[in-house]
């Protein structure tokens, strides 16, 4: 694939805390050596935004999100937790239902999970967020558990429809799993040698072919061999 210059050389991709796309940048380091991707976190709120004003890409999002002029191929479900302070109840549980917190404050991180964290860790309620996410942001002076019944999110990757090129094509089969060879890969159809036809033989060549109603009238000629 041609790395050419510019804007089209490089793959701007942004992800979302929680998202950890390393395997897939190893894979197109080794796949495209020649063409640099850069990568950068954003906020889940701005996780369209970066890709309408062209900072990225491709991005890696949680739904929902708004598809207006998004190609969105949703990748997996994340385990959802509740988080509480280090000294809630919640911490001589394994996992806890959704129905359990029925009468806890639920708290609406708001966009910003950090702020959400300090009051989660001042006792002022409880929040709900994927696992990852609370992995993520590693604190000491809370703790999660998992929560059942409740809807897990679902993490995608996005890009707008109308910019798709052959480096976003590239970079999307590669998240699927696809392998180099594959024929829906951009760089395997560039690869693959065009077939000639394989030319005559030079003794062959300019020598007539024998009719094939000839032949046969020689088979129809030959004598009947001697009966017993």
């Amino acid at each position: 694939m041609d790395a050419g210059t510019g804007p089209e050389g490089q793959l701007k991709v942004a992800f979302v805390a929680g998202v950890t796309p390393g395997k897939w940048f190893r894979r197109w380091e080794e796949r495209q050596p020649g063409i640099p991707l850069s990568s950068f976190e954003c906020d889940a709120a701005a996780q369209v935004q970066v890709l309408r004003d062209g900072r990225a890409d491709v991005g890696f999002v949680r739904l929902p999100v708004d598809r207006e002029g998004l190609s969105v191929i949703p990748l997996y479900e994340e385990q959802p937790v509740a988080v509480a302070s280090r000294d809630h109840e919640l911490k001589v549980f394994d996992e806890v239902s959704l129905a359990d917190l029925s009468e806890e404050n639920l708290l609406d991180d708001g966009g910003d999970v950090a702020a959400a964290l300090d009051l989660v860790a001042a006792g002022v309620g409880l929040l709900i967020l994927p696992m990852a996410v609370a992995r993520h942001h590693n604190r000491k002076d809370v703790l999660y558990r998992p929560v059942t019944g409740a809807e897990p999110t679902r993490v995608a990757v996005a890009w707008l429809s109308d910019r798709t090129n052959e480096l976003i094509e590239e970079f999307i089969g590669i998240v699927r799993g696809r392998t180099a060879n594959s024929s829906r890969q951009p760089s395997a159809q560039e690869a693959k040698p065009k077939t000639a036809k394989k030319p005559r033989p030079a003794a062959q060549q300019g020598r007539p072919r024998k009719p094939a109603g000839k032949q046969q009238g020689k088979q129809a000629g030959r004598k009947p061999g001697r009966r017993r």
